[in-house]
């Protein structure tokens, strides 16, 4: 719309709202096998950091677990990076090597 034009009508400010706005992008936050983490230690960060249930941290820890890397949730990039900071301040002061990461989803 031109800067000195009004809108004819409401339709046409809602329009231009429209076109304006754009989802933001995604990120998928993963967990990383490793040697040394507990299996318990990775069901109570699941369960702290995501909110996961019991049954779904246990179901996301075995995938971890068997297939090297799990997705803990799917967020925007500044909630996907606090829990990975979260994550790895977790497992820093729990003396685990735990690996948290994310990516950007396609």
């Amino acid at each position: 719309m031109e800067p000195d034009r009004q809108p004819d009508s409401i339709e046409d400010v809602e329009g231009e709202v429209q076109e304006e706005l754009e989802e933001p992008p995604l990120y998928r936050v993963l967990l990383h096998n490793d040697d040394y983490t507990t299996m318990q230690f990775v069901v109570e960060v699941l369960m702290a950091v995501f909110n996961k249930s019991m049954e779904e941290a246990t179901r996301i820890m075995l995938n971890v677990h068997e297939r090297g890397v799990g997705i803990c949730g799917i967020y925007p990039f500044e909630i996907a990076e606090t829990k990975v900071d979260t994550v790895d301040t977790l497992a820093r002061e729990n003396g685990f090597p735990l690996k948290c990461s994310m990516e950007r989803e396609s």
